[in-house]
């Protein structure tokens, strides 16, 4: 099949180091010539590239060379800085919005909560390189982290967590399922509606078995690599 050879052909130049990490494809319409195919069979090659990881879409700017994902260990109580940090990446975070609300339907549900509770409510997106990979609201129970919207929320939560308030991780329940780019997070990530995505869906306990806040993360599945080592007793 003809997108399958477009497809093989691309990953040879990508191994071969023909194409840079970041570097941006033609036009698809270039492509096409260049192949000698139809724009039809070229999205085919492109989908199968994009669900391997090896290119990424930005919307309206076209297609890239995804470079190495990020090492995702739920082993390891590492926040997204000091990840990044210790695989030699650049990390920033973006503040969208912080507000008090009343909690719907998924923070009630996450934090166990009863009917007319608070919470705060985070949405951040977070970049390595300058792209952003990683779409990711925080609810998180006031009454353990009172005044919490005062602080710069750029930083690594755990890290005010543990400075300003005392409080730390006992335990991270996780979640981790395929899904796909939408709305205001396809938009805020840069991607089209649709984009494969890995979401991981986070639940911290203190020692005393109280929730204290979750985390639904929303990342372009080609920016992640989640793995962990588990010894056996």
């Amino acid at each position: 099949m003809q997108y399958v050879k477009i497809k093989d052909t691309i990953v040879e130049q990508i191994e071969a180091g023909m194409l840079a990490s970041r570097q941006k494809l033609p036009s698809e319409r270039k492509l096409a010539d260049s192949f000698s195919t139809t724009r039809v069979t070229l999205r085919e090659a492109l989908s199968l590239l994009e669900a391997e990881g090896r290119i990424y879409r930005e919307d309206r700017r076209g297609w890239f060379i995804s470079p190495e994902p990020l090492h995702y260990d739920p082993s390891q109580s590492l926040s997204f800085p000091d990840m990044a940090k210790a695989q030699n990446r650049i990390a920033k975070t973006e503040l969208l919005s912080a507000q008090a609300i009343l909690a719907n339907k998924q923070a009630t549900a996450l934090l166990n909560l009863p009917p007319f509770s608070d919470v705060y409510q985070l949405n951040r997106v977070r970049y390595l390189e300058e792209r952003p990979v990683v779409y990711v609201t925080n609810y998180v129970r006031p009454e353990l982290l009172n005044n919490l919207l005062d602080y710069d929320l750029t930083h690594s939560l755990t890290d005010i967590y543990r400075e300003h308030f005392a409080v730390t991780y006992h335990k991270t329940r996780y979640r981790i399922a395929a899904t796909i780019l939408l709305g205001e997070v396809a938009q805020a990530l840069r991607a089209t509606v649709g984009t494969p995505a890995m979401l991981v869906e986070r639940t911290n306990y203190a020692e005393n078995g109280e929730l204290i806040d979750c985390a639904i993360e929303y990342w372009r599945h080609d920016a992640i690599s989640i793995g962990s080592v588990a010894e056996l007793v």
